[in-house]
């Protein structure tokens, strides 16, 4: 059974193929319904505001289904073009009014973007006085004040008039093997994104209205090295049956960035601006917290309501009217192909790996009961483990009276015998447990 879906919020159209067992569990979803009124007719296809144009040919080993990857030579500079795609009386609020840009070098991986502050304060250690991502200004066209910020290595921002030609040029600095482990018999180096988000002028008269994002996968090799790389998989295709070759896409002779979700603003800040950076400014809570706050997963039972404030929070804010009737039980019941279709590969992973994530304990303590006296049929010591979220004595304390089996007021304090005999007392503060002597 075949349902074809053509609405705009597709990249391409849907074909799905439903077995009659699960056929009814699905058709209860809101986005296979034809006839649902809040999504966008066929009439009312509405083009992005902006269109970004990286002047550089895409590899032609990546499948039909796949995102784009393109290869750049470090510190290279290739053009931007910056396109304005509106439709006639579309952001009439926009016209003769400069708009700000900000353009950034991040993670493509998913377990990088969680890490991503402690990776560029790595990188700026072995590299100290250098960016990630720079703005090229001479060879650049139509763009006004560009900034480059000590703090964000990873970013640059600057304004441009849409009624004028305008072109960025960027030089992205980092290579893509230098955030893998080293391992013996070479290193396979990482994907990046260049990720574009522009804002119009707010009422507060800064720019902090969002209105287009989006972004394409890179791979930046050593100089030339990008050039050798796209001719060797060119090479290779050439060598491939033409049923095989049916199955990947041609190289494009340039980039065109795609719609995603906007960078959010608690991205990479330097928190050192000496030339010799340390990693002991941010308290390894922080890193903690905030990816706790990334990583929190989607209950079944969350109401609608509840599931576009999860969407927000993980950063899928561009999705939200799409899911605009789902519960936590509906979108959870969407597969890795479902998502990948609806949002595009890098969302549709990513979404999809966000809602199948599991939170893991910030700590966890294995206790056991002390035996009054050792018997010859008691040497088997049980142990039990405690898994801490919130790393408080009261946790703790909650955690150990129902292992004890022991009514929660009947513990009082908790104390950890040290090596000498002593009796320390486990108490708490703001940033977790502390071991005090008392």
């Amino acid at each position: 059974f075949h349902i074809s879906h053509t609405q705009p919020v597709f990249k391409n159209p849907l074909c799905i193929c439903l077995s009659p067992a699960v056929f009814s569990d699905v058709l209860a979803l809101p986005i296979f319904k034809q006839e649902d009124s809040s999504l966008p007719s066929e009439n009312e296809t509405k083009n992005p505001p902006f269109q970004y144009v990286l002047c550089t040919a895409t590899s032609p080993a990546v499948k039909l289904h796949d995102e784009t990857l393109t290869y750049l030579n470090q510190g290279q500079s290739y053009e931007v073009r910056m396109l304005d795609n509106r439709k006639a009386g579309e952001l009439p609020e926009l016209t003769n009014k400069m708009v700000k840009s900000t353009v950034r070098v991040v993670f493509h991986d998913r377990r990088l973007q969680y890490t991503e502050h402690q990776q560029l304060e790595g990188w700026k250690w072995n590299r100290p006085g250098d960016r990630l991502l720079d703005i090229d200004i001479p060879m650049s066209v139509g763009i006004v004040e560009p900034k480059t910020h000590p703090s964000q290595l990873n970013a640059a921002e600057f304004l441009w008039d849409m009624n004028k030609r305008t072109s960025v040029f960027v030089q992205v600095h980092c290579i893509s093997t230098e955030f893998t482990p080293r391992k013996h018999g070479g290193e396979k180096g990482v994907p990046f994104r260049i990720q574009i988000d522009t804002f119009a002028l707010g009422e507060n008269g800064e720019y902090t209205e969002h209105i287009h994002s989006a972004s394409c996968q890179i791979k930046v090799f050593k100089p030339k090295g990008a050039d050798r790389k796209q001719k060797t998989d060119r090479e290779k295709m050439e060598k491939r049956t033409p049923q095989e070759k049916e199955k990947y896409q041609p190289s494009y002779d340039t980039t065109i960035l795609s719609e995603c979700s906007p960078w959010p603003d608690n991205a990479y800040v330097s928190t050192n601006q000496a030339a010799t950076p340390t990693f002991t400014n941010t308290p390894l809570s922080t890193y903690t917290t905030n990816s706790q706050q990334q990583q929190q997963q989607l209950s079944p039972t969350a109401s609608i309501q509840d599931t576009q404030k999860w969407l927000q929070k993980n950063r899928f804010n561009s999705y939200a009217r799409l899911f605009s009737h789902f519960s936590g039980s509906d979108l959870l019941k969407l597969t890795r192909d479902d998502l990948v279709q609806i949002c595009g590969p890098a969302d549709g992973i990513r979404l999809f790996n966000a809602l199948k994530s599991r939170l893991c304990p910030r700590l966890t303590v294995y206790v056991c009961k002390e035996s009054p006296q050792e018997t010859f049929f008691c040497l088997c010591v049980v142990y039990h483990a405690l898994y801490l979220e919130e790393l408080t004595a009261a946790e703790l304390i909650r955690k150990m009276a129902g292992v004890c089996s022991l009514p929660l007021g009947k513990i009082n304090q908790v104390y950890r015998q040290g090596p000498t005999g002593i009796h320390i007392l486990l108490n708490e503060s703001g940033e977790g447990l502390h071991l005090i002597l008392k």
